[in-house]
């Protein structure tokens, strides 16, 4: 019975997240680019034994698609427990070419449009004392080389709903924010992107929704999935951050990066 926003939900992580809230029962509200993907996706949902489901499409690119997004929960439930950030633009998965007007679209993209959901869907989330669940990346908590655009995004959103968090501890707030820090998951755009340099295998989408949707539900801190990967990698960005950058390019097929 609770109404949750998810965004990215027509494919990878974002599409298995709807099918787990949906077999627990939750009022969905779905966004993504694609309209025909979202449909298959609301159906699927519905099958699953959700509460409800329907979806607006749209790109994230628009400003002002934001607060159409929360607009549409606010007149459907009057309300939201649960947001979902989880939407990412296209990037190259390349050395850095200086092309600035990327990473701009980027930030607007991986980054702002986060917070512009967020200050739209605030007061509901108040309302409700509910949550708000910003899917991140292991690539924002540390250096990752040929992913510099959009690891400065991740990195963004760390800083941002991190200091957001404390704010609300000292405004007394009780809405609680999870930052999942995600590795290399086999979702079908990350395969596509990575598999010719990365020689690790991906950690199952499936299973990274759900512990996603757990975390939030749970009002945890962070995620971090696959939990013994990603908390190796950040123990060691603590004390061997060194060690740690030459064992990353030491795992990548470098001569397979195309320039």
């Amino acid at each position: 019975g609770k109404r949750v926003m998810v965004t990215g939900a027509s494919s990878g992580i974002g599409e298995q997240m709807a099918y787990h809230l949906a077999r627990m029962e939750a009022h969905l509200l779905l966004t993504a680019r694609t309209e025909a993907k979202l449909q298959k996706v609301v159906e699927r949902c519905l099958e699953l034994g959700a509460a409800s489901a329907r979806y607006v499409s749209g790109s994230m690119e628009d400003t002002s698609f934001p607060e159409v997004v929360v607009k549409e929960a606010e007149n459907t439930w009057g309300g939201l427990d649960m947001l979902i950030l989880n939407h990412i633009s296209y990037s190259h998965f390349t050395y850095f070419n200086g092309d600035v007007e990327h990473v701009r679209k980027l930030l607007e993209t991986n980054f702002l449009s986060y917070v512009a959901m967020t200050v739209a869907a605030l007061p509901m989330l108040k309302e409700s004392e509910g949550s708000i669940v910003v899917v991140s990346s292991v690539a924002g908590k540390t250096g990752i080389p040929f992913v510099a655009p959009y690891s400065a995004t991740k990195f963004a959103l760390d800083g941002f709903f991190s200091s957001l968090r404390q704010e609300f501890i000292i405004d007394k707030v009780n809405v609680s924010i999870t930052l999942c820090v995600l590795g290399y998951i086999n979702t079908e755009s990350a395969v596509q992107m990575v598999s010719h340099v990365i020689q690790d295998t991906p950690a199952p989408k499936e299973e990274c929704a759900l512990e996603i949707i757990r975390s939030g539900a749970l009002r945890q801190r962070e995620l971090y999935y696959p939990s013994w990967t990603v908390r190796s990698l950040l123990l060691l960005h603590g004390i061997a951050p060194d060690f740690l950058d030459s064992l990353i390019r030491s795992s990548y097929k470098v001569e397979n990066v195309r320039r």
